[in-house]
């Protein structure tokens, strides 16, 4: 399963990211998330005591990659990279891509170029399970950056403006050729809640679990890493249909 996961800030992608890894881990599988976020703290969330350093602080890999002083390789290698800068612990892989538009650092387009480029060789070449934790929003659906996944999954709470973006990454990712794109609901307290949900989203899409709120995630999140010990069967039951609908659909 090879799965980007999306929305709009705040919403819980990268909490619900590091359940789902943690969750393949526990079935045995091979496990790399990448944190595309530039405000990443998908580190903390996990738990890592090294957290790796973020692939844009790499000014000279990038340069030598993706070119730099307005040139810019279109298909820059990148085999190497997750070897060199992914960092392991508790059985999850992790590479950390970090900001990609400093302020006053001109073009960013070489950073983009190279980001595109590793997540398609991941995509592509890693096997088991590749999580990538997107950017808030909907700007790198525009760059094209995840093109290359199996699925998309758009994290959404029933408050109408997180549908509202959900609904505008949906039309990005399909324009980029994204077939396959699921909605998860967070945060739930009732069916009202899941009902603004199914009825916010275009019929076409699939909504493939609802993850309840629990407020002792709310507290642990005080200490940024989620305990291993809480158990999330909702998270388990969304897994296993990721799992249905990227191979049927």
């Amino acid at each position: 399963m090879k799965l980007a996961i999306a929305g709009k800030g705040g919403v819980g992608k990268t909490t619900i990211t590091a359940l789902l890894a943690r969750e393949a881990v526990a079935r045995g599988r091979r496990v790399l998330v990448v944190d595309a976020d530039p405000d990443a703290n998908l580190a903390t969330t996990l738990g890592f005591s090294e957290p790796p350093a973020p692939l844009a602080e790499e000014e000279l890999l990038i340069a030598e990659r993706a070119g730099s002083g307005g040139f810019v390789r279109l298909n820059p290698t990148v085999g190497d990279i997750p070897n060199r800068y992914a960092v392991e612990q508790d059985g999850i892989r992790l590479i950390v891509l970090g900001g990609i538009r400093g302020g006053g650092k001109g073009c960013a387009c070489p950073a983009n170029v190279l980001l595109k480029s590793l997540l398609g060789h991941l995509l592509m070449e890693e096997r088991d399970v590749v999580l990538v934790d997107m950017e808030a929003g909907i700007e790198h659906l525009g760059r094209g950056t995840v093109e290359s996944v199996d699925a998309l999954l758009l994290i959404v709470e029933s408050d109408w403006k997180t549908l509202e973006t959900a609904n505008r990454s949906l039309s990005l990712a399909q324009e980029i050729g994204i077939e396959r794109i699921f909605a998860a609901g967070n945060r739930i307290r009732d069916d009202e809640d899941a009902a603004r949900i199914r009825e916010g989203l275009p019929s076409g899409v699939l909504v493939v679990g609802s993850i309840p709120y629990r407020d002792e995630l709310r507290i642990a999140a005080r200490s940024g890493a989620i305990p291993t010990a809480m158990a999330f069967p909702s998270v388990s039951e969304l897994y296993v249909k990721l799992g249905e609908v990227c191979r049927g659909a």
